[in-house]
């Protein structure tokens, strides 16, 4: 059923305005001037083909024809207040929905989330393996991380690393180059899935990699791996990212600030 076209202004200005039976206080409640809201009051009878207020020696009156609807209108805007509470409640909600590589979710992500959720009970986080375009939509996501040089056409943040840096087994391993998709260099002679799966193979003794730093960092600080020179500044990096709609929810806000802290 198609709904008739509310003029949802017109109708606060008449709550207002009926409640208080002056424009004046009206238009002090809802910050605007008593001409506003004099033309508000005009509009709305011009739309509706009624008379809503007149002025008399005792001041100003309700019409019965406005006094007929008051009642349903208050609760119309009671239900409204619902509605928004309701729909607001999720910001208070500590379930969000990530979408991220797998290797970044391994390497980066859960020991993160171990650590939130140890701390706060009540975090409630689902990870899925999200590919670089995951639809928010479809998913439902909150938030993804994502590789890239920026946010793209979504809201972001970056996640701080030393760029691209190159490992070995802590214990020795070969020569071999180990490479991936989205490796700085080219003329790998073995070849694995992603970035994780370079972390482990250097690990093993396979050989070399070159990998985010980001992602090699706890193996290197736990001494798993070691690095074969300094690390080398990238423009690429990770990033976690939403549409606009998403990255304006207070429990997303609150979770990128903890995971980048």
């Amino acid at each position: 059923m198609k709904r008739t076209h509310l003029p949802l202004n017109g109708l606060r200005v008449l709550d207002a305005a009926a409640r208080h039976l002056s424009f004046t206080r009206a238009a002090d409640e809802l910050a605007v001037t008593p001409a506003a809201v004099g033309q508000q009051v005009r509009a709305l009878e011009e739309t509706l083909g009624v008379v809503l207020f007149r002025r008399t020696a005792r001041g100003l009156e309700l019409t019965p024809e406005a006094e007929a609807g008051l009642s349903a209108l208050r609760g119309g805007f009671l239900h409204f207040e619902e509605a928004v509470q309701s729909m607001q409640a999720g910001q208070a909600s500590k379930s969000l929905t990530l979408a991220a590589p797998r290797d970044v979710a391994a390497k980066w992500l859960l020991p993160r989330l171990a650590r939130l959720t140890a701390n706060d009970p009540d975090l409630r986080v689902t990870v899925l393996s999200g590919e670089e375009e995951a639809d928010f939509a479809q998913a439902n996501l909150d938030l993804a991380l994502r590789w890239g040089e920026g946010p793209g056409d979504m809201e972001g943040e970056a996640i701080e690393s030393e760029g691209f840096v190159t490992v070995a087994a802590s214990h020795g391993g070969g020569d071999v180059l180990i490479g991936w998709p989205g490796s700085p260099v080219d003329g790998a002679a073995v070849r694995v899935a992603d970035a994780g799966l370079a972390i482990d193979a250097a690990a093993s003794g396979l050989g070399r990699a070159v990998v985010p730093e980001l992602l090699a960092a706890a193996d290197l600080a736990n001494g798993r791996l070691v690095a074969d020179g300094a690390a080398q500044p990238s423009r690429f990096g990770y990033w976690l990212v939403a549409p606009l709609p998403q990255w304006r929810q207070r429990k997303v806000r609150l979770l990128v600030d903890a995971l980048t802290a």
